[in-house]
């Protein structure tokens, strides 16, 4: 079992930037890939950002086309937690964001997760 908590959401201007965090807890942390996803009302859970794990310092991280330039994901393994660094947001970015570990390969498919965290919403206002 692993366990996630989210922080960091909150409202925003347009423009502005948040930080979002992901603490896990319980199975070997670095054997997950890590990804970040969001949800608008009334629209389906969409990918935003992953970051798989090779040992060392390597790492590799995958963006959304809408996110790409703009947010940044990284992990600590030693912390056991993700990061999502979101730079100018848009109202658009506005979304509940979910934290999720995976040890399948499709990172970016909802259902290859197993494991979800309860959620952050941001808001980024115009």
């Amino acid at each position: 079992q692993v366990q996630l908590v989210e922080s960091g959401g909150g409202l925003v201007q347009a423009g502005g930037s948040l930080r979002l965090s992901c603490a896990a807890s319980g199975r070997t942390f670095s054997s997950y890939t890590m990804g970040w996803f969001r949800q608008a009302p009334g629209k389906e859970r969409e990918f935003v950002a992953a970051v798989t794990w090779s040992g060392g310092s390597a790492y590799f991280a995958y963006y959304a086309d809408s996110v790409k330039g703009r947010f940044t994901i990284f992990r600590d393994n030693a912390k056991n937690t993700v990061y999502l660094r979101m730079n100018s947001l848009k109202p658009e970015d506005t979304a509940v964001y979910y934290c999720a570990a995976t040890e399948a390969r499709d990172y970016a498919a909802v259902n290859s997760y197993d494991y979800w965290g309860q959620g952050t919403q941001v808001t980024v206002s115009s």
